[in-house]
């Protein structure tokens, strides 16, 4: 399939990633880029994307068995279909673009050079990315389950336990954490007893795995709890849409991961998982223990069959203490649910399928240096599935109206959208809890170019830069026009923009004009001359 004629991984599929799943593998091209890239087997190009983060530049091709490969961080595409790309870019007056194209244009058989290996897009570092998808549905498929040439007989090691109380929301406690050992082949926690924390409970582990000659940690492929020899629940990561990755949040402790701790992943699904990677027995997987011992199994099995056993003694609880509540002063938030909150200068509302436990919402009124009123809606530590409306009330002149962006932040990371103004409220939609704040935005980006100024001989470059920066982080648009002409820049990381000289910028005297314009329109024109 992919580079050269050997396949060696450094990640795998179901691996956790911030916010999603990873759907599919990454094929190591040894630190380097422009490594040869290959169809995997006999079919057609039949889509292409190219987009600043995410894939990068990123080729589909369909296949007769109703399979679609995709090959993404890509640098140069084959010449024919490279200079197919550009032309529909012209056409369209875009760089990112993401189009179809007709099945007869690029049939490719197995083995065929497609591309070069890049290090475009979300990638961190030069490899290819390489998928299997269901073409009708779209839906990911496993790569490991295709029999790819890789040795692997390591079982997964399973290096943590954590028992959560199941009578409360998973956000709203701290679950107890067992250290694990191997005796005899099979792991265990110390003294092989837990003393249960309620009657319902269910359980997380931290496990990873390798293949045969690497010592590189990736995901596992499934887990299963059976409790006295009865199947209670698992999960296997097999077939996942990119409509569904984003419930990795809610199949890991995301409150412990955010704060700085190890990946967790439930073996139970939490009450808003749409369940398309578990199955569940009695209920739902959660786990019920009285007034006598049982006998836990927890197997963590890799794609190739590969297996390990957690086995242990859980015991009932000592004093099955009542549930205390100490959030009855707040707001009780509930997966499925439509949850609104409101007040006279702030407000939002949570679609059914916003939220994956009970959220004890907590919000408060800040202050900011300038006076301005800063508004916390809970905090980063518990997910939210879906983007919500968030709306808040200030006054701001009419000239300003239309410059009013909406801001959320916590720690260093912050989020800019247009506030968009109805009956004295701005509103904006988000996809995190944080804190909140709108502010005016009259500033224009600015545009610095690097290596290039107006008036110069330009013979001697292969490309013209520029830097583009905004108070309020993403732009709006970039467009550079050459001679009048629409000319393409791109933008990978969204870093710089960049042309490299090609035959829509002939030899002879010219005039670019590049327009930068940010979220609520404002926009900074500059004009160069140079000759070429």
């Amino acid at each position: 399939m992919a580079v050269g004629v050997s396949v060696d991984i450094v990640a795998n599929f179901g691996e956790l990633r911030p916010n999603h799943y990873h759907m599919g593998l990454d094929c190591r091209t040894d630190q380097k880029e422009n490594v040869p890239v290959y169809a995997a087997a006999e079919g057609y190009v039949a889509k292409v994307k190219i987009e600043p983060f995410g894939f990068g530049r990123c080729i589909y091709i369909n296949h007769p068995n109703g399979l679609t490969t995709l090959y993404a961080h890509l640098n140069a595409f084959e010449p024919a279909l490279e200079k197919y790309v550009t032309q529909q870019q012209y056409n369209l007056q875009k760089w990112n673009i993401f189009i179809d194209i007709p099945p007869a244009l690029f049939p490719v058989n197995k083995g065929d050079r497609i591309a070069a290996s890049g290090n475009t897009g979300g990638s961190q570092g030069p490899h290819l990315h390489f998928e299997i998808r269901n073409t009708e549905s779209d839906k990911n498929l496993n790569p490991l389950m295709f029999g790819l040439p890789l040795q692997d007989d390591v079982p997964p090691a399973v290096l943590r336990l954590a028992v959560y109380d199941r009578r409360v929301s998973t956000y709203e406690q701290t679950p107890k954490l067992y250290l694990l050992k191997k005796i005899n082949g099979v792991y265990t926690v110390a003294g092989g007893k837990i003393i249960a924390p309620s009657e319902k409970l269910s359980f997380a582990i931290t496990a990873t795995d390798r293949i045969s000659g690497s010592s590189n940690p990736n995901g596992i492929y499934g887990a299963a709890v059976f409790i006295d020899d009865v199947f209670s629940s698992s999960f296997e990561l097999d077939n996942i849409g990119y409509d569904d990755t984003r419930y990795m949040n809610a199949h890991i402790d995301y409150r412990v991961r955010s704060s700085g701790g190890s990946w967790l992943q439930h073996l139970s699904p939490l009450p808003g998982h749409n369940n398309t990677v578990y199955k569940t027995g009695a209920n739902s997987g959660v786990v019920s223990v009285k007034d006598k011992e049982a006998d836990v199994k927890i197997t963590v099995a890799d794609a190739n069959g590969n297996q390990s056993e957690l086995r242990f003694v859980l015991a009932p609880p000592v004093n099955n203490t009542p549930v205390r509540n100490i959030y009855a002063d707040q707001q009780k938030m509930l997966p499925g649910h439509l949850n609104i909150f409101e007040n006279n200068t702030c407000r939002f509302f949570l679609p059914e399928n916003a939220l994956y436990d009970t959220v004890n919402f907590i919000y408060r009124e800040l202050f900011a240096d300038e006076g301005k009123k800063i508004y916390q809606l809970h905090n980063t530590g518990v997910p939210v599935h879906t983007y919500f409306p968030v709306s808040i009330r200030e006054v701001f002149s009419l000239f300003d109206t239309g410059k009013v962006v909406m801001k959320r932040f916590s720690g260093s990371k912050e989020d800019f959208k247009k506030a968009n103004y109805l009956d004295s409220w701005y509103t904006a939609s988000f996809r995190e809890f944080g804190n909140f704040q709108l502010m005016v935005d009259n500033i224009p980006p600015s545009i610095i170019p690097v290596g290039f100024s107006s008036g110069m001989n330009a013979s001697k470059l292969n490309r013209i830069q520029f830097r583009v920066s905004d108070n309020a982080e993403d732009l709006q648009s970039f467009t550079a026009l050459l001679d009048g002409k629409w000319l393409r820049f791109t933008n990978d990381k969204a870093r710089n923009f960049i042309y490299n000289f090609d035959e829509h910028c002939p030899p002879g005297a010219h005039i670019l004009e590049v327009t930068a314009t940010d979220l609520v329109g404002n926009q900074t024109t500059k004009t160069f001359s140079f000759t070429r």
